[in-house]
């Protein structure tokens, strides 16, 4: 009997098929992509180029919020360009080691988001309920350790699952139902045993997600109790206030992934498979749009750098004229 060698087992490309059952309204659905990428894009580049420039955001909460943005713009960037190129050009096709590049990207900065969420919870925690000591607990190499922590994590808990899928055996077609190399996607068309890699993705989900959002869910409550105490409506109205675009940003960042882990989990049968793969979509380019209105809107010291800008350019066009 002839053996196969590992390399004839491995795909040189894989194809990348977009939506299945709704290939008609790619063109349609590519619209709104488009559309959410551009806001996602200009809006996350404008917050980094704020924060860099303005003296007054150089604050840990601001650190933060610059991690935030740089890491939506990853990971938006290292997948909604290539579903335009489904949708528009029809152009399918990923190398084998692009592919496993963008499940390296996806669930590695997927995964440190959920960690910045959760360390800008922390620095919430920090400002409301020792504001006195917030400069000296929250100094600039700590907010450094800690992002580099956060991502290190990441790429420490993504890697054993990266290298694994390289070396599973593809004999079931190079076919991915799916606009981006998503890791079970992929491991799916091996006709090796997969199990240690479902089990060790969703491990490594409901580690990450369920140590931050016990961490987020503590601060809040830290949180809750300071401001219940509070005998001053203005420090109240103000405490709150400093925490709003940070719940909407949690609640835009975790709600698809529930939906998706609940729905895999309890309707994985009932629900079709495009809705699993639009709202995968949703959860990955939902954040990055959202997150620059929220912080723009919410945040007044964001807000009165921006109106500074354009109206100091407003004023220097006028001398122009």
């Amino acid at each position: 009997m002839l053996m196969l060698n590992q390399t004839d087992l491995t795909p040189a490309s894989f194809i990348l098929n977009g939506i299945p059952g709704l290939e008609d309204m790619h063109m349609w659905i590519s619209f709104p992509f488009c559309s959410m990428y551009a806001v996602a894009v200009i809006g996350n580049c404008g917050l980094l180029y704020l924060i860099c420039c303005e003296d007054s955001l150089h604050r840990p909460m601001y650190y933060f919020l610059a991690m935030l943005s740089l890491t939506d713009l990853v990971i938006c960037s290292s997948t909604i360009p290539k579903a335009l190129c489904i949708f528009w050009l029809h152009f399918k096709e990923i190398s084998f080691s692009g592919c496993l590049v963008q499940m390296f990207f996806v669930h590695t900065f997927t995964g440190m988001e959920s960690g910045v969420l959760m360390l800008m919870a922390l620095d919430r925690y920090v400002a409301i309920c020792y504001p006195l000591r917030y400069s000296t607990i929250l100094t600039n190499p700590v907010i450094a350790k800690v992002g580099l922590a956060t991502f290190l994590r990441g790429v420490l808990l993504i890697i054993p699952f990266t290298f694994p899928t390289k070396r599973l055996p593809y004999c079931k077609g190079n076919v991915i139902p799916h606009t981006y190399c998503d890791h079970m996607s992929v491991a799916k068309l091996s006709c090796g045993n997969i199990k240690v890699n479902a089990i060790y993705g969703l491990t490594v989900a409901l580690l990450i997600g369920g140590f931050d959002i016990l961490c987020i869910t503590i601060s809040y409550t830290m949180i809750l109790r300071a401001v219940v105490s509070l005998s001053s409506a203005d420090a109240l109205q103000k405490a709150f206030s400093t925490c709003t675009a940070h719940i909407c940003a949690i609640v835009f960042s975790y709600s698809p992934a529930f939906f998706s882990f609940f729905s895999h989990c309890f309707g994985g049968h009932t629900i079709p498979p495009s809705c699993h793969i639009i709202v995968a979509n949703v959860y990955l380019l939902l954040p990055p749009t959202m997150n620059p209105i929220v912080y723009g809107v919410k945040t007044k010291q964001i807000r009165d750098c921006v109106i500074r800008i354009v109206s100091g350019s407003k004023d220097i066009k006028s001398q122009t004229k």
